[in-house]
């Protein structure tokens, strides 16, 4: 990580929380449509289904599931593996820049595969596997019997994962719909857009809307959130056109001159996310919104939790039972805390779950 001067302004995690939750709408719920904030964001992360639509719940005043659900089945946004080699929604846009963007971090993903795919032609294996799914939709099941029939010898998983790398792959609908089920079927961006992908853009844009939406952050913390490695150069280039802030750590920190930066002392009402929601994922240093005391209380094992902000940090965990809200913080929280966290709950299960009933029950402290 790079040191700036001392004489450079300092943010603490507090400044840097309120930031980042202000480009985040989580200071203050918005009223952008689904799509302009699925735009703005960079794409929802999106292993599962539900996780879109409760971050957007989270963040906009007056959306319903079926706005995002809308947009999907009218191919506005795609599901689709990007950053982090993980599946994100993103707009139909997005998904034809993005991609393109993060295909180095897919190239190198294929070398843990190698021994599997000796002798297999990567070039042929690609124009073999999009002829398969543009001519219809494809389980990865489908896709790897089809592909063994060519390297019969090759690892059936890593014939998968090496179409899945060397092409850009949605998941078509009915997958993603609200209350709707479906399986993964694949076929290409452009052949469900219609439309062809972008040439390997130059990431100066993407900084910038990076910033926008996550900032001020420095050089690693966009090469987390992206899975890319080298991006000094980009940032180099626009430095001119940026400020320069340290953190505690003395690490430079790069940010829009326009950009938000609240008083560390506004106030920052609990929101409840999904899990793996970007806001934890997206910074090489988490202590903006995880306190280190918290660090790696979201998930255990695979398990990833739905999480709570309390006062802009990681507070706790929930999750949806049968009829029942179960809040489980990982500390005390005072009878105005219960109150604020509990009408927040109200809320988000009116959007979410509109005439269903609920209970809201704090469970026991979470305890690591």
């Amino acid at each position: 990580m790079t040191k700036t001067p001392v004489t450079a302004p300092l943010l603490d995690a507090r400044a840097l929380n309120r930031a980042t939750l202000d480009r985040q709408l989580l200071l203050r719920r918005s009223s952008l449509s689904a799509r302009d904030a699925v735009e703005h964001l960079l794409g929802l992360q999106a292993q599962n289904v539900k996780p879109p639509y409760y971050a957007l719940a989270a963040r906009l005043d007056g959306f319903t599931p079926q706005e995002l659900s809308g947009l999907m089945e009218r191919r506005d946004v795609v599901r689709i593996v990007t950053m982090r080699s993980t599946i994100h929604t993103h707009t139909a846009d997005d998904c034809l820049t993005l991609r393109p963007l993060v295909q180095a971090a897919r190239d190198r993903e294929l070398g843990g595969f190698r021994k599997g795919l000796e002798g297999v032609d990567l070039d042929r294996l690609a124009v073999r596997a999009r002829h398969l799914v543009e001519d219809g939709p494809r389980t990865m099941k489908e896709l790897r019997e089809a592909l063994l029939t060519e390297w019969p010898d090759a690892d059936p998983q890593a014939l998968a994962v090496a179409a899945r790398c060397r092409l850009p792959l949605v998941q078509v609908t009915p997958r993603g719909l609200w209350g709707r089920s479906g399986q993964v079927a694949l076929t290409t961006a452009e052949h469900w857009l219609g439309r062809p992908a972008r040439a390997v853009p130059e990431p100066g844009p993407t900084v910038l809307r990076y910033l926008a939406a996550f900032g001020p952050a420095s050089v690693k913390d966009m090469q987390t959130w992206a899975g890319l490695t080298r991006l000094r150069d980009a940032f180099e280039r626009l430095r001119p056109r940026l400020l320069t802030f340290r953190d505690e750590r003395g690490v430079e920190l790069f940010d829009l001159p326009d950009a938000p930066r609240p008083d560390p002392a506004t106030p920052a009402p609990p929101r409840f996310l999904p899990e793996f929601d970007n806001l934890l994922l997206s910074h090489a240093d988490r202590t903006r919104v995880v306190p280190p005391a918290h660090r790696g209380r979201s998930w255990q094992g695979n398990q990833a939790y739905s999480t709570l902000l309390v006062d802009g940090f990681l507070a706790g965990v929930w999750r949806l039972e049968e009829t029942a809200l179960v809040v489980e913080p990982f500390g005390t929280l005072g009878r105005a805390r219960r109150e604020e966290v509990a009408a927040e709950g109200e809320r988000m299960l009116r959007v979410m779950h509109p005439g269903e009933s609920y209970d809201i029950r704090f469970g026991t402290v979470v305890r690591r």
